[in-house]
């Protein structure tokens, strides 16, 4: 039989208290935040010192559940009748276990379905991060499951209905919220229902059947590639704006001028930030890497001496938390090799003019490039004095990502193949790589269709071989290598003596077929409508009428009256 009681618990003395005792207890008597006089019994703690003795407004339950275990539970009532009938309920549920009438599994289920929503995200938010998910992908399930937690009215886990979260998407569509952000949203909700029924917090996931939206009807952010010309315009620009915008008057009547007076320290300094971002683009188009995974790059990543260069990046780096090695190209590799160079000189200058300890290389957690949080907008101004449209005529835009768009567009203008491309995008599908980071409008389609073999049509009407005289330049009767294929696809294989010839005259001036064996000619008519024309001696094959097309039969039965 379970009972129902309040719990106690100590808390230190408020300043100012004063102890008492009555009927030999002892009392403090202090006055709280509002100013009301509050006594309470005072009790030793296990460090000696003295406490006071709370007791708790809410009762708990304590009973034996369905295993026969002792379980200690919160009614969350302030009445004893109601905690009782908390009580009654709990037991009722532990007989229904042990009498197989209901699973343990489905009980779980029901002690966390009064637990406040907020409870379960904690929890949920606990295992992304025991999970290895980075903070900025828990931060952002967290907002988003709190939002639709506040506005669909979730307070707990029994209160979680599709229909709620449909309404809520519909109306977030008609304000204009993307496809993609909506579906960002209802995939937070997916994933924090599957993990509550693997932790049988919930015995379905309510949200299984609402149906994603169309990202592809509804695209917000289309992106584009960069094609070559704008790439070559883009890094020398990068290379170039740092120092000329120190160049450039800001004010008075020369504004616009490049003329400013720049200290060569400064000069020194503007002319290395100009190539680090150039550098930067070109490893972000040469490789495919994120802008995240690019600023985690560190010096120790880097083999630029082995057989094939390359760089390694870590797991913890990645996006899909993997880990790779990506194969540097040569040129990038000698530019990489000039940066850092470039950086242990100036740190050995520096060391020197400070009396430090000059370095005879780079640190191993020295960064690669010092990426800056703002990369966006600065790509925006260089697009801008580049002459590159941030939009195009469809819409698409450019951005930092688009250069790995630029990356995968490239791989398939250049004939590597569809498996290649996506391991060097890293992509777990190859539909990813063949659709979404490939640009059609960069593929050279119409070269692809030149390079398609050309296939002459036959010849076989009094029209057609007035359109072919006139094509091929020829005057009179028709030659005949324009009115078949067969010969020039198929030659007789017989060619080690004779050699046909498929133009020539009878000694009459009628169109022939000749044959050339051991520098003999032989000819043989052919009629107006381009057949060969035989008095006797014709194969059975043939036919009755004497009239058949040169064919390879036909050529090696000519070769055959030669011999």
């Amino acid at each position: 039989m379970g009972t129902v009681f309040r719990k106690t618990f100590t808390k230190p003395l408020p300043a100012g208290a004063e102890i008492f005792v009555r009927k030999g207890e002892r009392f403090a008597r202090w006055k709280d935040r509002q100013g009301k006089t509050r006594t309470a019994p005072v009790t030793t703690g296990q460090d000696g010192s003295e406490r006071l003795l709370l007791e708790s407004p809410y009762f708990v339950a304590k009973f034996r559940d369905g295993a026969g275990m002792l379980c200690v539970q919160a009614t969350g009532c302030r009445d004893e009748t109601a905690a009782r009938q908390v009580l009654a309920d709990l037991e009722r549920r532990a007989e229904l276990v042990r009498s197989n009438v209901m699973t343990a599994a489905e009980a779980a289920v029901s002690d966390h379905h009064a637990s406040p929503f907020e409870e379960h995200l904690a929890s949920y938010l606990s295992y992304l991060e025991a999970k290895g998910a980075c903070p900025e992908h828990r931060a952002e399930r967290g907002r988003q499951l709190r939002r639709l937690a506040a506005d669909c009215a979730f307070s707990a886990l029994a209160d979680l209905r599709r229909e709620a979260l449909e309404r809520w998407l519909g109306a977030k569509a008609r304000v204009g919220m993307g496809a993609r952000t909506r579906n960002s949203y209802l995939c937070s909700a997916l994933a924090f229902c599957n993990w509550c029924v693997e932790t049988n917090r919930l015995t379905a996931n309510p949200f299984e059947a609402v149906p994603k939206a169309n990202e592809k009807a509804d695209p917000r952010r289309q992106r584009r590639a960069m094609t070559e010309p704008e790439l070559v315009r883009l890094l020398a620009v990068a290379r170039e704006r740092p120092l000329l915008e120190a160049l450039t008057v800001r004010k008075g009547p020369r504004k616009g001028e490049r003329y400013a007076n720049v200290r060569p320290e400064v000069q020194e300094r503007l002319e290395l930030l100009g190539k680090e971002r150039a550098l930067i683009y070109k490893t972000l188009v040469l490789t495919g890497l994120r802008k995240g995974e690019l600023s985690s790059l560190t010096v120790a990543q880097l083999a630029l001496d082995e057989a094939i260069p390359s760089v390694s990046l870590d797991a913890a780096d990645a996006k899909n938390r993997e880990g790779s090695t990506i194969p540097l190209r040569t040129d990038l590799v000698a530019d990489l090799r000039q940066w850092l160079a470039d950086r242990l000189r100036r740190l050995q200058e520096d060391a020197l003019a400070s009396g430090a300890p000059i370095p005879a290389r780079l640190p191993p957690d020295t960064p690669l490039f010092n990426v800056p949080d703002k990369l966006c907008k600065i790509l925006n101004r260089d697009l801008r004095l580049a002459g590159v449209a941030k939009r195009d005529e469809r819409g698409r835009v450019l951005d930092v990502h688009s250069l790995r768009h630029t990356f995968g567009s490239l791989l398939s203008k250049g004939g590597v193949a569809p498996r290649t491309a996506q391991a060097a995008m890293r992509h777990s599908r190859i539909d990813l790589t063949m659709n979404a980071y490939t640009d059609p409008a960069l593929l050279d389609v119409h070269g692809a269709i030149e390079a398609l073999p050309a296939l002459p049509l036959p010849v076989t009407g009094q029209a057609d071989r007035t359109e072919a005289s006139a094509a091929t330049g020829t005057d009179g009767p028709l030659r005949l290598e324009a009115r078949t294929l067969a010969p020039t696809l198929a030659p007789d294989i017989d060619h080690s003596r004779q050699t046909p010839s498929f133009s020539g005259k009878m000694h009459t001036g009628e169109p022939a077929y000749q044959v050339n064996r051991d520098d003999n000619v032989t000819s043989f008519p052919v009629n107006e409508k381009g057949r060969l024309s035989f008095v006797d001696n014709r194969p059975s094959e043939m036919g009755a009428t004497g009239l058949e097309p040169v064919t390879p039969s036909v050529s090696s039965w000519c070769s055959s009256q030669l011999s």
